[in-house]
């Protein structure tokens, strides 16, 4: 059972179905280890967040790492989730996206050049053979409904920083992974 105490929540500490109160460090090498064992694979490593308002408002936040094998399916997955409350309610469409933005992109500073470049080590040596790279945000926008006012705006803070960002229907970390945890 995930401790619901907000304090708790909104440290740094990652889980997965297997693994609870991760650090970042115990993330970032679970990952390491992932690509490791496949290293001639493309991966994709998406980062989004997802939020539900109630008396409070509950973002999760997910990276997920996709190994896409050189056939081009999908041949295995790693991903954690992170969890934030805000104790009060939120009721502006524009702050509860910005949040959720924000949230993605402190996790998207975590992978700095150090960081990556330690996932680059380990699949340039394969880069003839199909081995690749890519990170993305994903953002649950999209242009149907209301938030399709928002995309400009929060692509924009994404592009700013060098990283692709994708909204929906190809914002799956966000829209998909992370939503199931937000309820």
């Amino acid at each position: 059972m995930i401790n619901s105490n907000p304090y708790y929540l909104n440290r740094m500490v990652f889980s997965n179905s297997s693994i609870r109160n991760m650090d970042f460090e115990k993330v970032f090498e679970s990952i390491i280890d992932f690509m490791s064992k496949d290293p001639l694979a493309k991966y994709k490593l998406a980062i989004g967040t997802d939020s539900h308002v109630k008396s409070e408002t509950r973002f999760v936040s997910a990276i997920h790492v996709h190994r896409i094998g050189l056939d081009g399916i999908g041949k295995g997955a790693w991903g954690c989730i992170k969890q934030y409350v805000l104790p009060r309610r939120i009721s502006s469409l524009r702050e509860k996206i910005s949040i959720e933005t924000s949230l993605t992109q402190e996790l998207l500073f975590l992978f700095d050049y150090k960081r990556v470049s330690q996932i680059l080590d380990i699949l340039i040596p394969y880069a003839d053979k199909g081995a690749d790279f890519t990170l993305e945000a994903h953002i649950d926008i999209g242009k149907n409904g209301a938030t399709r006012e928002l995309i400009k705006e929060m692509l924009g803070r994404f592009s700013h920083m060098g990283v692709e960002a994708k909204i929906k229907p190809d914002s799956y970390a966000a829209s998909s992974y992370a939503d199931r945890y937000t309820k």
